[in-house]
């Protein structure tokens, strides 16, 4: 954050504190012990210790699936954990998220001080379970606010939720006629959901590989490079 929302004392960070966003920004700033905080619908969350199969195995198969995408899609980046300034009363820190460049119709950007300004095209939760914010509060901001596709994996529940941004509400994303989740906003970002719940990344990548093979892909490519980039 920058210096100039720490020049005052700051007070303690804690879950429940109703905050505006510069002064959570200015509180969070003041506390570099925090390692993951957000405020949601002006309520401030700070994360626990996070587990190894609850949250980290799955948080490193989201990113990797995401970050394979976003190689292979020129004006695509992929990001784990990196805060979004949605409005200003929600800085989210999804698990994960996948931004389209401006340059090419993208709703996002960069702030000189490196926090992403605007909705991410599409934003990846790892929850416990339904009763978690993110299928509550945090799903209203993000539809509030345009994030065209929210997906929430649900571990203890052994659920996955792909929703797509429809006349302003979310719906559920249908599975195709091979019980896998295509992206609307990324052709060819394509998830073998039942591979994802059985811990089977290989098989992950290998439909996402068929997914960055097919035409759809390619027609994306080419119509969000630029004339430089296609040289």
């Amino acid at each position: 954050m920058s210096d100039s929302l720490v020049a005052a004392p700051a007070l303690p960070l804690q879950s429940g504190d109703h905050l505006t966003r510069r002064e959570f920004e200015r509180r969070y700033a003041a506390h570099p012990e925090i390692k993951k905080a957000e405020l949601i619908e002006g309520r401030v969350y700070v994360s626990s210790p996070l587990r190894f199969a609850a949250h980290g195995q799955p948080h490193i198969a989201v990113a990797a699936w995401l970050g394979t995408y976003a190689a292979f899609t020129p004006r695509v980046s992929a990001a784990d954990n990196a805060t979004v300034r949605l409005d200003a009363i929600n800085e989210p820190q999804p698990d994960a998220q996948l931004r389209l460049d401006p340059a090419a119709g993208g709703h996002s950007r960069l702030d000189g001080d490196d926090y992403v300004e605007g909705a991410p095209e599409l934003v990846i939760e790892i929850a416990a379970s339904s009763a978690s914010y993110d299928l509550h509060d945090k799903l209203h901001a993000y539809r509030r606010n345009g994030v065209d596709e929210y997906l929430v994996w649900r571990v203890h529940e052994r659920q996955f939720d792909w929703f797509v941004l429809v006349g302003g509400d979310y719906e559920p994303l249908a599975p195709d006629g091979w019980g896998n989740l295509r992206s609307r906003m990324f052709p060819g970002l394509c998830l073998d959901v039942g591979a994802l719940l059985a811990g089977d990344l290989a098989r992950v990548l290998a439909t996402l590989q068929r997914g960055l093979d097919s035409p759809e892909h390619a027609a994306f490519v080419a119509r969000v490079q630029g004339p430089s980039d296609q040289g």
